[in-house]
């Protein structure tokens, strides 16, 4: 009988806590969710652009192409978020793909993309609830 108890009210405390973000608001929750699968998207277009740069010789619009997906992503993000955190994370990354863009312009066949990485990294994390 006490099993059956605890697990009732087990099962009670696991529907209140998922009716609350029902009753905070689904927009919340869509928005964190949006946000969480964007930042995914952005890390898949990371590793593209990565690999993209190691293959330049090899096909030079792959890194284009992976730098458009990172800007999609970026600019879907930004526009569905009014956090400052998410932001300012967001306003980093693009620096960062601005500079990897210029770079790659001005002739860098294999550009530094270690400051795309780290910004994308804070994305992921401002985005993980």
């Amino acid at each position: 009988m006490r099993r059956s108890r605890r697990r009732a009210l087990a099962l009670a405390a696991v529907t209140a806590t998922l009716a609350l973000p029902a009753a905070v608001g689904c927009s919340a929750v869509s928005k964190a969710l949006d946000c969480v699968q964007t930042a995914d998207a952005i890390a898949s277009s990371v590793d593209d652009l990565g690999r993209a740069v190691s293959n330049a010789a090899d096909d030079p619009t792959q890194a284009d192409q992976a730098l458009n997906d990172i800007d999609k992503n970026l600019s879907s993000l930004k526009s569905k978020t009014g956090d400052a955190d998410l932001s300012k994370a967001v306003d980093n990354l693009n620096k960062a793909v601005t500079n990897v863009r210029s770079a790659i312009k001005n002739g860098d066949n294999t550009p530094d993309i270690s400051p795309v990485k780290d910004a994308a990294k804070e994305v992921g994390k401002v985005c993980t609830p």
